[in-house]
Order: C-alpha cells, then structure tokens, then sequence
C-alpha cells in the first residue's frame, strides 16, 4: 500500500492544529505518519513535515509542547533538549538591515497584472505587499536543531515553496528542484509575503507556498499512490457563518477560497485511481484557533482540541474504511511508551533528532 501525506499551511495555529491531528491519526490508526511513502509539507506543513520525516513522533510533537523533559535526552546538536525553546517559531523580530520595500516582487506584480488568470488571487496580492522584513532565523534554528543533515532521510520529503518573481511553485526536496540545505527551505515555504523576509535561494527569492495552493495535494500526483492522507488547516467543511467583525469575512473568504482549490486537487488525484482522506478543521477548531493565525499562546488548546475532533472524523465512514488498511507501525512510534523512558529502546534515535519546537 503506497501512502502520501500531505500537510497544509496554517500559520502558527494550523502548525498546532496539525500536530494534534498527526497524533490523533497515529493513535486511531497504529500507523506511523514517517512512513509514508511521500510527505509533502507546505508552510507551517512544511515544518511540521519535516520533523515527522526525520523521525521525531507526532506525541513527542505534543509532549514536548506541554513542556515535557526527558533526561539525557539532547537534540541534533548534542544540546540538552529540555533547553529547547518551545514558542513553535512564534518569535517575530525584525531582521537586521531590512527595509519593507513597495510593492515586494516589482517582476509577479507586473506578471499577475498582465496575465491575472495564470495566478492566484494570493499570488497577485503577494507582488503588490510590501516585502516583509520579519526575520525567518527562529524557523531555521527549529530545523537545525532537530534534523543532523542538510536534509531529512526520507527519499520522498518535499517542500513546497514560491519563486517570488514568477509565483509558481516548487518542490524542494524533489528531483530538478534547485539544491538547498533543509532549515532555508522550510524557512523559504513559511515566508508570509508582506510578513517574513523572502528566503534567497540560488540566486533567486522564495516565498511561502501557500501563495499558490494552501494545500498543494496534486503535486503528488504520478506517484502511483494508492491512498493520499490530506490534513488542511486553513479549509472546513463547517460552514461559517457571516459576522460584523471584518476579519471574520476575511476568514470566511479565505477558508471557502482554499477549500475549493483542495476540492480540485483531490479531484485530480482521484482520477488517477488514488483514494484521497481529507482532514479538515471543525466548527470546534475554528473557535479555538480564532482568527489570528500566528498567535501562539493558546496552541497547546489548540492542539488537544484536534486531538479530539480529528479522531471524532476519523471514526466515521469514510474515514474508518479508507484507513483500516495502513500498515501498523513502531509502537514506540505511535504511541508514547507507557514505561519509564530509560528503558524505551529509541531513545538514543530520538535524542539525535529531537525537535527544538514548541509543537
């Protein structure tokens, strides 16, 4: 059975999201997510991805959140991992010498003006904001922290960023995408145009990859994959209702907007023969993440509640069918060790690819 992953954008409440939605699938299926045959991240999926992909659970993602430490466990650095910082990337200071140049990309506001209908509406607005000038550096100490080389070892581990003067996406970690050293990577796929800073790469500036699909799930198509599991932070299927608060509208616009481009995406995968399990945050996750996505103060609320709703979704048809085939996985992998952690026999592994993140 071939299996994709694929995990959406978010911001810092979609990276929670997700990782309370990896452990719930993890504990209701006895499948471990790293064996997928591909994963593919995107923004804060792509963060998220990557540490699944180097080998780090998703319970340990949960745990170390709420503040568990393990002596003697130490991170890729060979630094104690309970002095790993646990804010999730949620740091935002600007960088040194940046200047929120107008519009950001001069090239994709010109191209989106000239040819509106080969971007989306992300991608022309990406042009016109000016260039953020948020540092990316705590993203990249994430990643550096927790996987040893310049990429993880998973043959099939992709990142989805966005050439920053063309718009169009590309899939680091896949053949013919340029080469790059994994923390600028991911640091390039949660680049929020107007926000962060772009991320140079080969001679050439990314941006984050949500800005041509929130979800990117077709670029796994041609894979031969039998099942693709999608979880999408930022689409519902919970209708959202109207509100006097603009931002609600926002939210409303933006969510409706990508849940149809996931639709379309899925559609595309199943023609080919690929069953496709979208996850999907709830009227309940909504709530609790609120409208700010990159506020991180409530994240580990955040995390429990998709803990919940997820493996509620999980449990009915055609969830239920869809997944009862995965193959099971490393115990120790799916679910934390219920024994003291001197005698779990991964922790060595563990501590080589122990996350510096908050989630």
């Amino acid at each position: 059975m071939k299996v994709g992953l694929v995990l959406g954008a978010g911001g810092v409440q979609g990276g929670a999201w997700l990782t309370g939605g990896l452990d719930a699938l993890a504990d209701a299926t006895g499948w471990d997510p790293a064996k997928a045959d591909v994963i593919v991240g995107t923004s804060a999926g792509s963060m998220i991805g990557s540490l699944i992909a180097a080998g780090l659970p998703p319970w340990f993602l949960v745990a170390h959140s709420e503040g568990m430490t393990i002596e003697g466990l130490e991170d890729a650095r060979g630094e104690p991992a309970a002095d790993a910082d646990r804010s999730a990337g949620a740091v935002f200071k600007a960088e040194a010498g940046a200047f929120p140049f107008f519009p950001g990309s001069l090239p994709l506001a010109l191209r989106s003006m000239i040819r509106p209908h080969r971007h989306t509406p992300a991608g022309v607005l990406s042009g016109w904001l000016p260039r953020g000038i948020i540092s990316g550096e705590p993203l990249r100490e994430i990643i550096r922290r927790s996987v040893p080389g310049a990429w993880t070892e998973h043959p099939n581990h992709w990142v989805v960023a966005c050439d920053y003067s063309t718009g169009h996406r590309v899939s680091f970690g896949r053949q013919g995408a340029p080469r790059v050293q994994l923390a600028e990577a991911v640091t390039a796929s949660c680049a929020i145009p107007g926000f962060y800073r772009p991320v140079p790469i080969a001679d050439r500036l990314y941006v984050d990859g949500g800005i041509w699909s929130t979800s990117n799930l077709d670029v796994v198509r041609g894979q031969g994959l039998d099942l693709v599991i999608c979880l999408n932070p930022t689409s519902t299927l919970h209708p959202i209702g109207a509100a006097v608060n603009p931002l609600s509208w926002i939210r409303l616009l933006t969510h409706s907007e990508a849940g149809k481009r996931l639709g379309r995406e899925a559609q595309r995968l199943r023609a080919e023969g690929s069953e496709v399990a979208l996850i999907q945050p709830t009227g309940r996750d909504l709530d609790t993440m609120g409208i700010n996505l990159m506020a991180g103060t409530n994240r580990n609320e955040v995390i429990q509640v998709a803990r919940e709703t997820v493996a509620e979704q999980l449990a009915l048809e055609p969830f239920a069918s869809m997944l009862a085939d995965l193959p099971a996985g490393d115990p120790d992998m799916v679910r934390r060790p219920d024994r003291p952690s001197s005698e779990w026999p991964n922790l060595e592994a563990l501590g080589a690819r122990v996350a510096a993140v908050g989630n």
